[in-house]
């Protein structure tokens, strides 16, 4: 059985990534070459948050980015996640700002993902708050996902 990816909003949004400075275009690099080269080792999932996230938002390719989607299963999102939001942004685990980044996680959770994809380093694969998430999650029994970018994700001696 292939590892199970939750793709966040940010995998499609760099992959169609515009903006010329050299961390935009490295970023926009890395997810691409997964996504042509890696995605094949994992079984992929999102959520209806990711695609509106992606509608909304206000550049030229972000119907491309839904687009890029239309291959990868849509979970569920059973009542208990809005619980665990909840307690997400009760622990200040993520900020009340951002709800899609705590929906993400909450998800990501929940259905037993192997890997959160994110390029989101501030509030999601953040190697200072993964202690935090790790205890906040076992204190609900639920499962933590590895948090990672597609770096971390593009294996070495891949078929």
């Amino acid at each position: 059985m292939k590892p199970l990816v939750y793709i966040e909003t940010t995998i499609p949004s760099f992959f169609f990534e515009v903006r010329p400075e050299p961390e935009m275009v490295a970023r926009r690099n890395w997810t691409r070459e997964w996504w042509k080269s890696y995605r094949h080792l994992y079984a992929l999932v999102t959520s209806e948050g990711v695609i509106a996230e992606l509608e909304e938002g206000d550049y030229e390719s972000s119907a491309d980015a839904v687009d890029l989607l239309d291959d990868v299963a849509v979970l569920d999102i059973p009542d208990e996640i809005a619980d665990i939001v909840d307690v997400y942004l009760d622990n200040h685990l993520m900020p009340r700002e951002r709800l899609g980044d705590a929906l993400h996680l909450a998800l990501a959770s929940y259905h037993k993902c192997d890997f959160l994809l994110t390029w989101n380093c501030r509030h999601i694969a953040n190697a200072n708050k993964f202690e935090h998430i790790r205890i906040i999650n076992s204190r609900m029994g639920l499962f933590v996902p590895a948090l990672v970018t597609p770096m971390e994700l593009c294996v070495e001696d891949a078929p």
